[in-house]
């Protein structure tokens, strides 16, 4: 079986209605099976994570997609998380069967057909056209606030879709990827400098670990602040590691860790790591799990 995963991340994290609305497009598509949403109401954001045949994928996707458009107004909104537009990022992640090249033609194709509706679309990842353009953060820069101003730079002519800014959608951004860990870390305190100045000790753009991108975030519902981060490749640098350095660093100002928390799905991959670093039992493989190996049995 070839399966392509796809998860969605849009700009709605408070209203359940329409969320739910949104989801039921994917629901609605055979040969997908939606495996999670998970919203966040400081974030403003919700993370949509289904698998299934490539092609019936994409035309999840893109249902997925136009429904939100028609749902979310980008003037209205407001949140912790840098956003480009009401379909923020919609990356495609092969798992099964499938080579990332043709990950990369389902991206694009998807692009294609949502750039016709008068979204702009940047690609990026694996599916980036120019090399500047594939880290998602370059693109975001700005963020929807500064996207009228980003447009009109030649530099930045959208790879799809109208080159004029879309006031109520924004742009989305959309590529091929490995799979990532999108994991957050809370701190037992109000103060955000605490948070912003971790974050910039833990991600690799400001020396920080490899394949970690990092942010502090303001979590007004919980009385707390966060450090969330994106490990992009938690193979070289996993869970473990940030976590044990943003509990020293956090101490270090008299600060506890509050909790953690993984946003949507998490490979079984990064808990192998896990296991193997907490146990102190480096030989311990997946291949353990009961469970796994009825899977591979059957």
């Amino acid at each position: 079986m070839r399966l392509l995963e796809c998860v969605p991340n849009i700009s709605e994290g408070r209203e359940e209605k329409t969320i739910a609305l949104i989801t039921q497009e994917v629901k609605r598509h055979k040969g997908v099976k939606l495996l999670d949403v998970s919203s966040d109401k400081d974030h403003h954001r919700s993370v949509l994570t289904f698998v299934g045949e490539p092609e019936a994928v994409k035309d999840a996707a893109l249902s997925m997609a136009l429904k939100a458009i028609a749902l979310i107004d980008m003037r209205n909104h407001h949140g912790e998380h840098p956003r480009l537009g009401a379909v923020d990022v919609v990356p495609f992640i092969p798992i099964q069967g499938m080579e990332m090249e043709e990950a990369v033609k389902i991206a694009r194709d998807f692009g294609k057909a949502l750039g016709k509706k008068g979204v702009p679309v940047f690609y990026y990842e694996e599916a980036a056209t120019s090399a500047y353009r594939r880290d998602l953060p370059s693109i975001r820069k700005g963020e929807y606030e500064g996207l009228k101003e980003k447009l009109q730079d030649p530099k930045w002519k959208p790879d799809e879709g109208p080159e004029s800014f879309n006031a109520k959608s924004g742009a989305t951004v959309v590529g091929a990827r490995f799979p990532l860990v999108a994991y957050n870390v809370n701190l037992k305190s109000k103060d955000l400098n605490i948070a912003k100045e971790i974050a910039k000790k833990v991600r690799f753009k400001d020396g920080g670990f490899p394949h970690v991108r990092a942010m502090g975030v303001d979590l007004k519902e919980k009385g707390m602040v966060q450090v969330s981060m994106n490990l992009t490749n938690y193979r070289v640098t996993g869970i473990p590691k940030v976590f044990e350095f943003i509990k020293e660093e956090a101490l270090k100002k008299g600060v506890e860790i509050g909790a953690s928390e993984v946003v949507g799905l998490i490979p079984l991959g990064a808990l192998e790591g896990m296991v193997q670093h907490y146990l102190k039992y480096p030989d311990f493989l997946i291949r353990q799990v009961i469970e796994q190996r009825i899977l591979e049995f059957e």
